[in-house]
């Protein structure tokens, strides 16, 4: 009999479902804040996105499935025991954090921002000339669930899409040029807006830093909504105060929650959310979640082909 431990809400009619999958198995459900480190160590199966220090390598844990796209916390040296299948909810989320770039996207390029922050001192101005999509170059960095999403959006508006990735493949007809990484300073230059959906992994660790910035327009607008270790907050701090670039938005920090007094804060060019771009805030993300969840959970039971299987290598899927 394995033990598995369930850290998503799921309604009753979920639960039955789930335990008739595996009707041999004991469950137990929780959440993150109300999980003990008892129940995470004497767990054969967890399914959700618990604390990664109360895993401690865990003997008893075989099989992870996490609600969440991003691995990164969970591929590093003693979290997992060697062994354990790791499995993320890449396909889940890419409707939900694609619509809040791509809205990111537009409050930047009409001004939302200042004018919202008008409205809170009450003051009627004009902040003249607005950008937009139609005709503009966009350069997606990270063509996976969610890169796509936001590609197929700002190309129906108009765009012209780059998309760089890591690995070749066919061009999606949504994508105009499709390049690798290693191509990547050579489109920055003509990018009008470039979208960061990239993972948090060593090589896209400060991917995007002073030098990076250096090379886009100083009309160009930058997005975040992969992982806040892309991106090096002080050159993006520097890069605004100075010009090099027009504006920028991020889903996503490298310490979160932001500290208080963060240069951050305060950049007026700047639009922040607290990584919600995610997580159950769209309806029917939780449904995708329950489907990838349950269909990797009967297949680890049975032997069968799972979705999502990480590379703790590289902390992509394989």
């Amino acid at each position: 009999m394995k033990n598995v431990l369930v850290l998503i809400p799921l309604t009753e009619e979920q639960k039955t479902r789930l335990e008739s999958i595996g009707p041999d198995c004991s469950y137990r459900y929780s959440n993150g804040a109300a999980v003990s480190m008892e129940d995470i160590q004497s767990a054969n199966i967890i399914i959700g996105f618990p604390d990664p220090a109360m895993i401690a390598a865990s003997e008893q844990l075989e099989f992870l499935q996490l609600s969440s796209s991003g691995a990164d916390a969970y591929v590093k040296p003693g979290v997992l025991r060697p062994g354990t299948v790791l499995c993320s909810v890449t396909g889940a989320y890419g409707q939900a954090v694609g619509e809040h770039a791509f809205a990111m996207t537009w409050e930047l390029l009409k001004k939302l921002h200042l004018y919202r922050d008008d409205q809170a001192r009450e003051h009627w101005g004009d902040r003249g000339t607005v950008g937009t999509l139609r005709g503009a170059t966009v350069v997606v960095v990270g063509l996976g669930d969610i890169g796509t999403e936001y590609a197929r959006l700002v190309k129906a508006v108009g765009a012209r899409v780059i998309g760089v990735k890591r690995r070749p493949s066919a061009c999606p007809d949504f994508v105009d040029e499709l390049c690798l990484t290693d191509e990547l300073d050579r489109v920055l230059p003509e990018a009008d807006v470039v979208c960061s959906v990239l993972p948090g992994t060593a090589s896209t660790y400060h991917l995007f830093d002073a030098e990076r910035f250096a090379k886009m327009k100083s009309s160009a607008i930058f997005i975040n909504c992969g992982r806040g270790t892309a991106l090096d907050a002080d050159a993006l701090c520097e890069a605004l105060d100075r010009g090099v670039i027009a504006a920028a938005g991020t889903d996503v920090t490298e310490i979160e929650p932001l500290p208080a007094g963060h240069p951050l804060w305060k950049q007026p060019n700047m639009v922040i959310t607290p990584h919600i771009s995610g997580g159950f805030h769209l309806p029917g993300t939780l449904d995708r979640i329950v489907e990838i969840c349950f269909a990797n959970f009967e297949a680890y039971l049975k032997g069968g082909e799972l979705r999502n299987i990480i590379d703790f290598r590289t902390g992509y899927k394989k």
